[in-house]
């Protein structure tokens, strides 16, 4: 382990929050809050920890891949715990394991929240929650990787560290101007976003609070009924851009570089939009009679299905009043989540596909065992390692989901609430059923819960190995 470069990184991330607290603090002198001291206080905190290590130069900057992953647990636990303190210190969330919590769906863009009167807060404080699914929607590391020069080809580990997905390829040949691509292609999507909502006539802080949301594919709503009080049109623009950062951005590169045809032939896409497309009909015709007319029951079921799938979290209506059917396949939405190189949470699409064909592969070898098979995604052979990774992926999602089911379990709620609360947590989604739906709150778990949630959220943000990694012994031994 090379723990000074570890501290070294960390001291970065701790600047870089100092820095992204002066924009709620800003808001909050822009509004006359009196928030604005606890965002300074941090900012300042944040700056005299950071500081010092940044300025330590380690003199063996190259990393490993465990060193990558442990950067990136170690950087989003900073981020959380320091991101919590404005909600405590200003009084808004005094408890500070709700803060955490809260802090923690903030960054991983869950969007499950223990506040039952969202709309009392402070502009600050609401745009500090938002703002947070922005930064934890691309990654704070990549971030960093965009804007800092970087010696060697090491830092390639924090990348895949922190990105989403089975396996995480370099667009271009060196690593910052990956992460300069994929940080372009987010924030020009922020603003096409900001601008068509300033076009349906949402003011500008709604604007700014609802495209981190969408961005990051995170949820916090700064109403009460989340998006239910919105125009169709807004509605209608948040649907289709939360679907658009359920996309790999990867694909959105290959359009940048006229390869439409390279783009469009992803077996990934083509799944994604057809789960979509499935699961929009089918709860369309299943809640057609609670509806007007046939046009408001897609609306709504576009709009809860593009929300769910991509794991952002955002409610048009109630769908906890929705038939089983429907909120069946919301929840089978939750696991399935958007495509590798997203925003968006869950398993991932390309994972399923990949676990689909070896499940295919194997029932074929086992009718003709001589034949040689391999699995094949977009006309490329799928390397060995990637699966095997993607069996221990879900081997471990499912070790970790069952025990937290079981510890949550112990603050006797219902079976349906305790269930979705771990999978929507788990799966970075934020609403799921009865007590914890689109109307309700985690505000009634015990700390132990929300504790557990906590750590639910970002391994389920950083695809569990960098978590998990903390707890294995080897992990610090030094180089």
């Amino acid at each position: 382990m090379n723990y000074a470069m570890v501290i070294h990184m960390l001291g970065w991330v701790s600047c870089f929050e100092a820095a992204f607290l002066l924009l709620p603090l800003l808001v909050s002198v822009i509004y006359g809050e009196s928030c604005a001291f606890a965002f300074l206080v941090v900012a300042a905190l944040c700056a005299l920890l950071g500081l010092p290590l940044v300025l330590k130069r380690p003199s063996k900057r190259t990393m490993a891949s465990k060193d990558g992953l442990v950067i990136v647990a170690f950087s989003w636990i900073l981020l959380s715990v320091f991101g919590a303190l404005p909600f405590v210190i200003s009084g808004e969330i005094p408890f500070f394991v709700d803060a955490l919590f809260e802090t923690v769906s903030g960054f991983t863009t869950t969007g499950a929240s223990i506040l039952a009167d969202v709309e009392s807060l402070s502009h600050g404080t609401l745009f500090w929650r938002s703002f947070t699914h922005w930064i934890g929607g691309m990654g704070i590391l990549v971030f960093i990787l965009a804007i800092l020069p970087m010696k060697g080809g090491s830092s390639v580990f924090l990348m895949k560290a922190e990105s989403p997905g089975p396996s995480v390829s370099k667009l271009v040949p060196r690593i910052r101007e990956t992460a300069f691509i994929l940080y372009a292609i987010y924030f020009a999507m922020t603003v096409v976003e900001c601008v068509l909502l300033l076009a349906g006539g949402m003011p500008l802080f709604d604007t700014l609070c609802t495209a981190f949301g969408t961005a990051g594919t995170g949820g916090f709503g700064i109403k009460a009924d989340s998006f239910g009080s919105y125009s169709p049109y807004l509605q209608g623009v948040v649907a289709v851009f939360m679907m658009l950062f359920g996309i790999n951005f990867n694909l959105y590169y290959l359009c940048l570089r006229k390869k439409f045809s390279q783009a469009v032939k992803s077996l990934e896409l083509w799944a994604y939009l057809l789960i979509i497309a499935a699961a929009t009909g089918a709860i369309a015709i299943n809640v057609f009679p609670m509806f007007d007319s046939a046009g408001q029951a897609l609306h709504h079921a576009f709009f809860q299905v593009s929300s769910i799938i991509t794991t952002t979290g955002f409610a048009t209506t109630d769908f906890n009043l929705w038939p089983a059917f429907s909120r069946t396949i919301l929840v089978t939405l939750m696991f399935v989540g958007a495509c590798a190189g997203s925003t968006g949470g869950g398993i991932k699409v390309s994972r399923i596909l990949i676990m689909l064909k070896e499940v295919r592969k194997e029932i074929r070898l086992a009718c003709h065992p001589r034949s040689v098979r391999k699995v094949k995604i977009d006309g490329r052979t799928v390397d060995h390692d990637v699966i095997r990774s993607v069996n221990a992926f879900l081997v471990v999602y499912l070790v970790l989901f069952a025990s937290s089911v079981l510890i949550v379990s112990l603050d006797e709620f219902d079976l349906v609430t305790t269930f979705t609360a771990v999978a929507t947590t788990l799966n970075n989604v934020g609403p799921g059923l009865e007590e914890v739906g689109p109307t309700g709150n985690f505000s009634a778990f015990s700390p132990v819960a929300k504790l557990v949630m906590s750590f639910d959220m970002l391994a389920g943000r950083l695809e569990l190995m960098p978590m998990l990694m903390l707890f294995v012994p080897a992990t610090w031994k030094r180089k």
